[in-house]
């Protein structure tokens, strides 16, 4: 399919969609973790990541090596890989859904700032200013907030920290060689080398197996085929067809149908202020990826 210059209604469906699968994956985690240690669910949603890709590159023919060049960068993205889900998982362990969600989806953020400092073409405008403002108000509504007995602040903390290393991963790729090779290739050494790492810190944590249920299982099996492996790869695809701007746009609405999800699916109690701290963060993420009109 040839590239577009502008999103058409095909490409906003699919990823109106596409942020809704993310979303519910949030819910899937949190109930995966009811039957695993959420550290050795991630690791063995990675290890089980790796044996798709690798039937998918087998038979798209693309080749397991890289340039030496851009090994490097895939070795930091990989252990940035490792600790972001390692948290994630972890803080969903702790915390609601719909607190996590908010706060892990505020990576635009952080990249946005560490753009600014690092990227000399992505300067901070008055637009991405304002956004940033909204959404770093939102973060911090969400983390003040107490009122819910279910939720802990060491979970919304593991929440930021997942979305700062999701964002390092980002700035990681955009930076480095890393950048020339194809979007399995990156997947790869991020599945890879994060796999080993999580089942050997689950192993240390000794929290490996709850109890796992058919449902449990099943929500591992969506992780790594829906997610992890092919839904990521969907993702490199939109972005190799429409403007990454315009892809970008929409990621504001996955912390909208995490929350709504989370209340919905897991009956979580969503007080004022949590919804308030959505509204901030999705309207800050919007405008930090809006592209300014031209003059």
């Amino acid at each position: 399919m040839d590239r577009k210059s502008n999103m058409d209604a095909i490409g906003a469906a699919a990823l109106i969609a596409f942020a809704l699968h993310l979303a519910f994956n949030q819910v899937v985690i949190k109930v995966t973790v009811d039957g695993f240690g959420p550290v050795f669910a991630a690791g063995l949603r990675s290890a089980g990541a790796v044996v798709v890709l690798l039937i998918w590159m087998r038979w798209r023919a693309i080749p397991l090596s890289v340039p030496r060049a851009a090994i490097p960068a895939g070795i930091v993205c990989g252990l940035l890989f490792a600790l972001e889900f390692m948290v994630l998982f972890t803080a969903l362990d702790f915390t609601t859904v719909s607190r996590a969600s908010v706060i892990f989806y505020s990576m635009p953020v952080w990249l946005a700032i560490a753009s600014h400092f690092l990227l000399p073409g992505d300067p901070m405008t008055r637009l991405k200013a304002v956004g940033l403002v909204l959404a770093m108000s939102g973060v911090a509504l969400a983390l003040l907030d107490r009122s819910d007995a279910t939720a802990s602040l060491v979970g919304d903390l593991m929440a930021l920290t997942s979305a700062i290393c999701w964002a390092g991963i980002a700035l990681c790729v955009k930076i480095t060689p890393l950048s020339a090779v194809k979007p399995a290739q990156q997947l790869m050494f991020q599945v890879a080398i994060s796999a080993p790492i999580l089942l050997f810190v689950a192993l240390l944590t000794g929290d490996l197996m709850r109890d796992p249920q058919p449902i449990h299982y099943a929500g591992l099996l969506f992780q790594i085929v829906a997610v992890a492996s092919l839904g990521f790869l969907a993702w490199f695809w939109l972005l190799t067809i429409y403007p990454a701007s315009s892809v970008a746009s929409f990621s504001f609405l996955s912390p909208v149908f995490a929350v709504i999800l989370g209340w919905l699916l897991l009956n979580e109690d969503v007080g004022l202020q949590v919804w308030a701290a959505l509204v901030l963060v999705s309207l800050g993420i919007y405008l930090i990826n809006r592209k300014p009109r031209a003059a």
